[in-house]
């Protein structure tokens, strides 16, 4: 689902970044409590909100998945999708750095290869460019501390959505009323594909999240990642083959360490796994 994003969003170019964020926070949040009302689970978000430490956590996670959906359009709309699937080629090995230093779990010696071999790959490029590649870093950052915090929140995964957006809500509604305003907004002034498309944004934000937040609970943070790689790959190939963006060989250099890094820890991810199995 992710790695099919850039196709969904590309369309709606001509409407400025923040305001697809906003539309997909709306929306979503009411998709997620419509959800929620029809299941009568409702009583969960009022439970997230009234725990002071839940509700601390969850405003720290909805803050960082607007920043992450906000450089994400950006990117993808500006011609950067490349560089968006970099993040996301990151994001699993950054998982496993947070895994080490935040919840103490442990890392054989392919995986602390598989961590170098990307750091490498990250300093290359930021030596070819000349500068950090930091629409990758950020979006690995965010996406990656998101996921963080959602493993260690008490609270269930559609809920914690529902509690994201809720919060995200107020500002969302203000942005776009200032838009209209002042005679940029795009709802109701662009074409019925866009319209669309911005009502739709819930449900492409709300569903993976949602899976995302319930996946992540249930396995160490060290293998989510494990099951990341077909949403980069998906978004890179659309970024190179259908968006036509630059890719020179000297970037490909940088991409191939962290794809070797990857493929480390994917496989030895894979052995241990059939080791615990028995076979």
């Amino acid at each position: 689902m992710w790695g099919l994003l850039p196709l969904y969003l590309k369309p709606m170019a001509e409407v400025p970044a923040l305001q697809i964020m906003a539309h997909r926070v709306l929306w979503c949040c009411l998709l997620v409590f419509g959800w929620l009302a029809v299941r009568g689970e409702l009583g969960a978000v009022r439970a997230a909100l009234a725990d002071p430490a839940s509700r601390i956590k969850l405003i720290g996670s909805a803050a960082l998945i607007s920043v992450n959906w906000l450089i994400y359009v950006w990117a993808v709309n500006s011609g950067h999708t490349v560089d968006a699937s970099l993040g996301y080629f990151i994001n699993p090995l950054l998982n496993v750095v947070l895994g080490v230093a935040v919840l103490k779990e442990h890392l054989n010696r392919a995986q602390w290869t598989a961590v170098a071999l990307a750091a490498v790959g990250v300093l290359y490029l930021t030596l070819v460019s000349g500068r950090p590649p930091w629409i990758a870093l950020s979006l690995a950052a965010t996406f990656g501390t998101y996921g963080l915090i959602r493993k260690v929140v008490k609270v269930e995964s559609v809920p914690g959505l529902a509690t994201e957006t809720l919060l995200l809500a107020p500002f969302a509604l203000a942005l776009l009323l200032w838009s209209e305003a002042h005679g940029s907004g795009a709802f109701g002034h662009s074409s019925a594909t866009v319209h669309a498309l911005l009502v739709g944004s819930g449900l492409v934000t709300a569903l993976p999240l949602a899976l995302f937040a319930y996946g992540a609970r249930l396995i160490p943070l060290s293998t989510v990642g494990l099951v990341q790689y077909i949403g980069p790959t998906l978004q890179f190939l659309i970024g190179v083959l259908v968006f036509h963006e630059a890719f020179p060989w000297t970037r490909a250099i940088g991409f191939a360490f962290i794809w070797t890094a990857l493929a480390i820890y994917a496989a030895d991810g894979a052995w241990r796994a059939r080791r615990r199995s028995g076979r």
